[in-house]
């Protein structure tokens, strides 16, 4: 429900007004063929708003929604970044727009260009041998690589169970460990948000099947000790998995594959170029070394030698080792084909501008913001992120209210409270495409803050103060007793 100034669209309008009033024939003939018991009868206090009314109505809630074409989008270990317009405009053309993926094959060979180009790329920037486009998410990617891994150990005749997970992981490894049939075991990080070794060497035996990290880590730090890690885990015949959500901070310097990585999935709703948010869409591409190539998930799209004019002909193939499907067809084409035209338009030396921005960013932040009183949790250089914590704000003043003040400051909240092993952690990551006087008024509002925890703490307790709804009891509005989610007159199935 949305309160204040605006009223909801059942308490608008009057009776017998209409947006569109359609009378047409073949509307009327198709009502009239209609069985009785499937015809919608009169809708009780439906609302009956003009066109004009519903379109501003609509406008109107658009227009309080944050988003990063309004402001500087923090949100730690997420990448909202800004994403090219033209890639937008490619996706929607109808040549790609209007494709279905059932249409012949003959018909359908520049998409199936795309594919094959894209998984090339994907190849070289992350030294693999080959990839899957078909994981339509960072955590479905996840999935399906342990799937991979859990095919290539029946394989050889091992029942590997465990996999190692790091506590600096991202917080949908152990789920997707889980779901793969294996038990997760965690591994703690050194002060320095480095990896234990020695409580890694304590738990790795022939029973570990993988070990998932994330690299850079959810703490915002480049693993300093991966080649060596690689070096444990491949000792005992276990894979190294790199969950690659955090790419803008290595794309064109370094590749997972050369750290010795045998698995990573790539989010290319956060790295190259597709909206992020809303629960989707997304790709989650997926990575492997040779052993593991076989039991990529079909289809993949190969060069099947040439067609009558001499050009490239490519086909959908499978493989009898495959794990299988594990989404319909070739996974989301346009999510691909933004990805696709990010990296033509970006180049080698683009992606390597990209994450140079990304870590100069963020290691601008961490400093600035050390100066202007905050504690920064690993201060150290840091990767495309830094964390900082609420430890150095007075008596009574929490991360949340911080978080909350930055909303009358102009500013979408970073990430709060997470990671989980950071206590009152904020996570910001400002990515490539902040200039620097977007930083620098960022800086400055997290300043003012924290002088306003000390001189009027109450300014910040009682934050937001320009939004139509201020503090929302968080607790309370996850119980689910006390979310209201649909209209029950309409949904009469549901009351």
């Amino acid at each position: 429900m949305i309160h204040g100034s605006e009223k909801l669209i059942f308490e608008q309008g009057r009776a017998g007004r209409v947006g569109v009033d359609v009378e047409d024939v073949c509307l009327i003939e198709l009502d009239a063929a209609l069985p009785e018991e499937l015809r919608r009868g009169p809708l009780a206090d439906f609302p009956e708003v003009s066109e004009p009314e519903m379109v501003r109505h609509y406008t109107r809630l658009s227009q309080r929604n944050v988003g990063i074409d309004d402001t500087f989008y923090p949100l730690g270990s997420c990448t909202m970044k800004y994403n090219p317009r033209m890639n937008e405009t490619v996706a929607g053309m109808k040549g790609f727009a209007w494709l279905h993926p059932a249409m012949p094959v003959s018909e359908t060979q520049n998409a199936f260009r795309i594919l094959w180009e894209l998984e090339q790329m994907l190849k070289e920037i992350c030294g693999m041998d080959a990839f899957t486009l078909n994981p339509v998410a960072g955590a479905h990617g996840e999935l399906t690589g342990l799937k991979v891994i859990r095919a290539a150990i029946r394989a050889r005749g091992e029942k590997r169970d465990k996999v190692l997970i790091p506590t600096s992981a991202h917080g949908t490894n152990p789920a997707s460990a889980m779901l793969a049939g294996f038990t997760p075991i965690n591994i703690e990080v050194n002060p320095d948000g480095s990896v234990n070794l020695e409580a890694l060497e304590k738990v790795l035996d022939e029973n570990v099947a993988a070990m998932m990290i994330t690299n850079p880590s959810t703490l915002g730090l480049f693993e300093i000790n991966i080649k060596k890690i690689a070096d444990m885990l491949h000792a005992k015949g276990a894979f190294l998995y790199c969950d690659g959500a955090n790419l803008n901070a290595l794309v064109g310097i370094t590749r997972p594959g050369d750290m010795g990585f045998d698995v990573i999935q790539t989010n290319t709703h956060k790295t190259f170029s597709t909206p992020h948010g809303g629960g989707g869409p997304g790709a989650g591409p997926v990575g492997v070394k040779g052993e593991l190539t076989p039991f990529l998930p079909y289809p993949r799209i190969e060069k099947f030698g040439k067609d009558s004019y001499g050009n490239d002909f490519f086909i959908p193939m499978t493989e009898g080792r495959s794990i299988g499907r594990i989404h319909s067809y070739y996974g989301n084409f346009l999510v691909l084909l933004r990805a696709y035209v990010y990296l033509r338009t970006m180049g080698a030396r683009g992606l390597r501008e990209v994450a140079e921005a990304a870590v100069l960013n963020a290691n601008y932040l961490r400093v600035s913001l050390r100066d202007v009183g905050y504690r920064v949790a690993f201060d150290r250089p840091c990767m495309h992120e830094c964390l900082i914590t609420d430890e150095n704000m007075p008596k009574g003043v929490v991360t949340m209210d911080i978080a909350k003040r930055l909303i009358d400051k102009g500013f979408h909240p970073m990430t709060v409270y997470f990671p989980l092993t950071v206590h009152d952690a904020m996570l910001i990551e400002p990515t490539e495409t902040e200039t620097k006087e977007t930083l620098d008024a960022f800086i400055r509002a997290m300043g003012e803050i924290a002088e306003e925890a000390k001189a009027a703490p109450e300014l910040l307790h009682d934050a937001p103060h320009v939004t139509p709804v201020q503090r929302v009891d968080d607790v309370d509005a996850n119980r689910p007793k006390n979310l209201n989610m649909k209209w029950e007159v309409f949904c009469g199935i549901c009351s």
